[in-house]
C-alpha cells in the first residue's frame, strides 16, 4: 500500500473499527436484556467476528502516553462478555509489538483496518497478566496491566502498536484469543525531528436565537426564540467548557461567530424569550417571558475576554451569523443583493467581534461547510473577501506518488490560499468523544500520526491544520486539547496560529487544484434557491417599511441581522429550526407592513351628486409614520369623479385617521373605487395591498334636475308673455317696429329681481350639500 492510500484508508479503517466494537457491544447489551438500545444497523456489522471473539476489550487509559527508556506503561480498561455463553478463566495480556516502529502512515492505516486478532499484532507476553475471572454473558470486569518498556522491546523512535487481548475459552477447548483492542504507543528514543507547526481552529458558534423582534420600550429590550443558550454558558455547558479548555492552550486560533457575541451581550441585560408558537408576532409582555441567563452571559463574556488576552492567540471573526457559503454558491450566487449582503456580513462581523471582545480580529478567513471546497464556493468566498480558505483534505487529495504529508498552505489562485486540514487528523475529532475510552484511543492515534509525519522528513518541518467541526463537543475538545499538549511535550509538534501556518512556504508537490464538482453527500441540508431568494426578497420589504417610519433605526438593524441569520451554516444540522426561524422573520415583517393599512370597507352609499367620501387609514405600529399618501382611483371617472384623489398621510403611533375626498356623481348606480397607499419621494411605490370598494349612487343630484326643470319653465313663460304683448299692441293699433322688444317695461322695472335666465336659485343652492357616507359592512 502506498503512503497516500494509507492515509486515506485510515479514515475508513477507523469507521470499520468502531463498527466492529459496536457490533460486539450490542451483543452484550442484548445479552443483558437491553433490547433495541442501539438499533439494528450497528449489529449487522461483522457478525462472524462477534461470534468468534465474544470478549470486547476497552482501553480506558495509557500512562504515560509517550514512552521513554526505562518507563513502565500502565494500561487500564475493561472486558465485556458480548457472547451468549460464559467466558471461562479469561486472562488479559499485552502483546509485544513488531520490532520496528511504524515509519509510515500506511503502517498506521493497516493497523486501523484490523478488527480481529492477528499475528501482525505481535506476541502475547506472559507477564504482566490480569486474570479477571469467569464472565457471564453481559458481565464486565476492569483490568490493569503495568508493563516495562524494556519488555516491549521498543528501541527506535516512532509509534508502535500497543495491543491488549483476552485469552480464555467458552467451553472445553484450550485457551485462545477471545478479543483484542489496539492503540498506539509513541516511543521517544534518541532520534528527534524538527517539530511540525500545528494550528488548531477552535470554533465558538451557536445556532441563531436572537430574533428580529424587540420590545416596544425605549431600550428595545432584545428577544430570543428560546433560552437554551443560557445553559451552555455556565457550568458543564458546551460553550463554557470550550472557553475554559481553550484558555489553557497556547497558540490557539479562535474562530468566533460575531452573532453569538451579540446574542450573549444582549443577554447581559434584561431580555425576553418568545413563548412557543409566537415567532411571527410582535413582541409583548403577553407572548414573551423574562430570560434567565443574565449572570451566566456576563460571566462567560468576561471569561472569554480574559482567555483571549493570553499571548500567542489569534482571533478569526467569521462573517456575521456564519452564512452558508456553499449553499449560497450553489443556489444563490446570482441573486440580487447577495454579494453585497455577504460583504456587509464580513464587515459587521469584524466590527462586532472587536467591539465585544476588545481584541484585534481578522475577517479574511472563509470556512465553508465541513471544509468542503469547490470552485463556485471558492469564488463566492473570494468575492466576500475570503483570502484564507479553511479546507478539509478530502477536497484537495494528494497524489498517490507523494511519499510524505505536505504542508497545509496551498495557493489556489485568485489571491486565495487554502489551508488544508489533514483528513486523517480531522476525522478523529468529527464525532463526540464522550467516553474516556474513545478519548484515549483518539489521543494515542493522534500522537502516532503526528509523530510519523514529523519523522517523514525530520529536518523539514511542515505546517499542519486541525479543523474540528463547528459544533465541537466538550469531550472532543478535551481530547483535542490533550492530544496537542502531549504532542508538544513530545517535541515533534509545536502550537502555531493559523496565520503562521498559512504563511509557511507552500510545497510545490502539493495539490492546489480546486475541484469543479461538489460531493453529493455534502449537499444535504443546503438552503434551496427558493429559500435564499425569499430571504433576499425580505430586503425589499424592509426598505419599503423604512421609507414610512419616523424611527427606522429601531427596525433596520434587527431585520438586517435576522436576514443573515436566516442563511447561517448552523441550520445544516438543524433544518427544521432553520425553516421556522426564516418563517418567523417573514411573518413578522409582513405583520409590520400590514399594520399600516387602509381600513377595509365594502360599499359606500352616496345620496346626492356632490358628496365628501371618508376613507380611513390605520397605523398599528408603536411609532409614527409619514412619507405616505393615499390615492383613490375611480374605475369610471365619467360617472364618479374624485376631485382631489391624492392626500398626504401622517399618523401617530397606534392611531386612525379619516381622509375626506370630495366626489361628484353624474348618474345613479355602483362604481368601483380603489384606495392605495403610496410612498412619497423620487422612488414612489405602492405600499401594502390595495383596498377596493363600491360607491353606490342612489339618486342623481337634485340641483341638476332643478336647473333643467327651471329652464323649461322659464322658456314656456317667456313664450306666453311674448304672445300676450303682441296681442295688446295689435288691439291698441300700434305698429311695433321691433316686434321682439318688450313694451311697457321700463329699463329698471325688473332691477333687483332674479333674472329669469339665471338657472341658479335659492332652492337649487339649498340642495347642493354634502352627502353623508354610509358604509355597509
Amino acid at each position: 500500500m502506498d503512503e497516500r492510500t494509507g492515509r486515506n484508508a485510515a479514515v475508513a479503517a477507523r469507521r470499520g473499527r468502531w463498527r466492529g466494537l459496536l457490533a460486539r457491544g450490542s451483543a452484550a447489551l442484548l445479552a443483558s436484556g437491553l433490547v433495541g438500545v442501539l438499533g439494528a444497523a450497528p449489529a449487522a456489522a461483522a457478525p462472524a467476528a462477534a461470534a468468534d471473539y465474544p470478549a470486547v476489550v476497552e482501553i480506558d487509559t495509557v500512562a504515560p502516553q509517550v514512552a521513554h527508556e526505562n518507563d513502565t506503561v500502565t494500561i487500564t480498561g475493561k472486558v465485556v462478555n458480548s457472547g451468549p455463553t460464559k467466558l471461562k478463566s479469561p486472562t488479559v495480556k499485552v502483546r509485544q509489538p513488531q520490532a520496528r516502529p511504524m515509519k509510515t502512515r500506511s503502517d498506521i492505516a493497516l493497523t486501523e483496518s484490523r478488527t480481529t486478532p492477528s499475528t501482525l499484532d505481535g506476541l502475547a507476553l506472559d507477564d504482566p497478566v490480569d486474570e479477571v475471572g469467569d464472565l457471564d454473558p453481559g458481565q464486565s470486569r476492569d483490568f490493569t496491566l503495568a508493563v516495562k518498556v524494556s519488555a516491549l522491546k521498543v528501541r527506535d523512535t516512532g509509534p508502535y502498536e500497543l495491543a491488549v487481548d483476552v485469552w480464555g475459552s467458552t467451553g472445553g477447548e484450550s485457551s485462545h484469543p477471545l478479543g483484542i483492542a489496539r492503540t498506539y504507543l509513541p516511543y521517544q528514543g534518541r532520534d528527534t525531528a524538527q517539530p511540525s507547526q500545528l494550528a488548531v481552529v477552535w470554533p465558538l458558534t451557536h445556532a441563531p436565537v436572537l430574533v428580529a423582534q424587540t420590545m416596544a420600550d425605549t431600550n428595545q429590550t432584545p428577544v430570543l426564540r428560546d433560552d437554551g443558550l443560557a445553559a451552555e454558558l455556565t457550568g458543564d455547558g458546551r460553550l463554557n467548557q470550550l472557553v475554559q479548555i481553550g484558555s489553557t492552550m497556547q497558540g490557539l486560533t479562535w474562530a468566533i461567530d460575531p452573532n453569538l457575541l451579540d446574542t450573549v451581550y444582549a443577554m447581559t441585560k434584561p431580555y425576553r424569550v418568545q413563548k412557543p408558537g409566537t415567532s411571527g408576532e410582535s413582541a409583548s409582555e403577553e407572548n414573551t417571558v423574562p430570560g434567565t441567563g443574565r449572570d451566566a452571559a456576563t460571566a462567560w463574556l468576561s471569561k472569554l475576554r480574559e482567555a483571549l488576552t493570553a499571548p500567542g492567540n489569534e482571533v478569526v471573526s467569521l462573517p456575521y451569523a456564519d452564512p452558508d457559503l456553499a449553499s449560497i454558491a450553489h443556489n444563490g450566487a446570482g441573486l440580487n443583493g447577495m454579494e453585497n449582503a455577504l460583504r456587509k456580513a464580513v464587515t459587521a462581523g469584524q466590527i462586532t467581534t472587536e467591539a465585544r471582545l476588545s481584541v484585534d480580529a481578522r475577517s479574511d478567513v472563509a470556512w465553508p461547510y465541513l471544509g468542503v471546497l469547490d470552485q463556485r464556493t471558492a469564488a463566492v468566498a473570494g468575492a466576500a473577501g475570503g483570502r484564507l480558505l479553511l479546507v478539509d483534505g478530502s477536497s484537495l487529495p494528494e497524489s498517490d506518488k507523494l511519499p510524505y504529508t505536505p504542508g497545509a498552505a496551498r495557493p489556489v489562485g485568485n489571491g486565495q490560499t487554502a489551508v488544508v486540514s489533514d483528513p486523517a487528523l480531522a476525522a478523529m475529532f468529527q464525532q463526540d468523544l464522550g467516553t474516556e475510552s474513545r478519548r484515549t484511543l483518539t489521543e494515542q492515534h493522534f500522537l502516532a500520526e503526528t509523530m510519523a509525519i514529523a519523522h517523514q522528513e525530520p529536518e523539514h518541518p511542515r505546517g499542519l491544520l486541525v479543523l474540528p467541526p463547528r459544533t465541537l463537543t466538550v469531550g472532543t475538545a478535551q481530547a483535542l486539547h490533550d492530544s496537542v499538549q502531549k504532542a508538544a511535550e513530545g517535541g515533534w509538534a509545536a502550537a502555531a496560529t493559523l496565520e503562521k501556518v498559512a504563511g509557511m512556504a507552500p510545497d510545490k508537490a502539493a495539490n492546489t487544484s480546486v475541484p469543479e464538482s461538489y460531493p453529493a453527500g455534502a449537499t444535504a441540508g443546503e438552503l434551496s434557491t427558493a429559500e435564499l431568494s425569499a430571504t433576499m426578497q425580505l430586503q425589499d420589504g424592509v426598505d419599503q417599511l423604512m421609507m414610512v417610519l419616523t424611527q427606522p433605526e429601531r427596525v433596520r438593524g434587527p431585520f438586517s441581522a435576522a436576514m443573515v441569520r436566516s442563511m447561517s451554516t448552523q441550520w445544516r444540522d438543524q433544518p427544521k429550526a432553520g425553516a421556522e426561524y426564516r418563517l418567523g422573520v417573514r411573518t413578522y415583517l409582513d405583520n409590520l407592513k400590514a399594520a399600516v393599512r387602509v381600513v377595509q370597507k365594502t360599499v359606500v352609499t352616496l345620496p346626492g351628486d356632490n358628496a365628501t367620501m371618508l376613507v380611513s387609514v390605520k397605523n398599528g405600529l408603536t411609532q409614527a409614520v409619514g412619507n405616505l399618501e393615499l390615492r383613490l382611483t375611480s374605475t369610471q371617472a365619467n360617472r364618479l369623479r374624485i376631485d382631489y384623489p391624492i392626500q398626504s398621510v401622517v399618523l401617530d403611533a397606534g392611531t386612525n385617521s379619516s381622509l375626506r375626498f370630495p366626489v361628484e356623481a353624474q348618474v345613479n348606480g355602483p362604481v368601483r373605487v380603489t384606495a392605495q397607499l403610496w410612498t412619497t419621494g423620487p422612488n414612489a411605490r405602492p405600499y401594502g395591498e390595495a383596498m377596493e370598494f363600491t360607491v353606490d349612487v342612489t339618486s342623481v343630484a337634485s340641483g341638476v334636475m332643478y336647473v333643467i326643470a327651471g329652464g323649461t319653465v322659464l322658456m314656456v313663460l317667456a313664450g306666453v308673455r311674448f304672445s300676450l304683448q303682441r296681442k295688446k299692441r295689435r288691439a291698441a293699433g300700434e305698429v311695433d317696429e321691433d316686434p321682439d322688444r318688450p313694451i311697457g317695461d321700463r329699463a329698471g322695472a325688473d332691477a333687483g329681481r332674479p333674472s329669469d335666465a339665471d338657472p341658479s336659485s335659492a332652492a337649487d343652492d339649498a340642495d347642493r350639500v354634502s352627502g353623508d357616507e354610509k358604509v355597509d359592512h
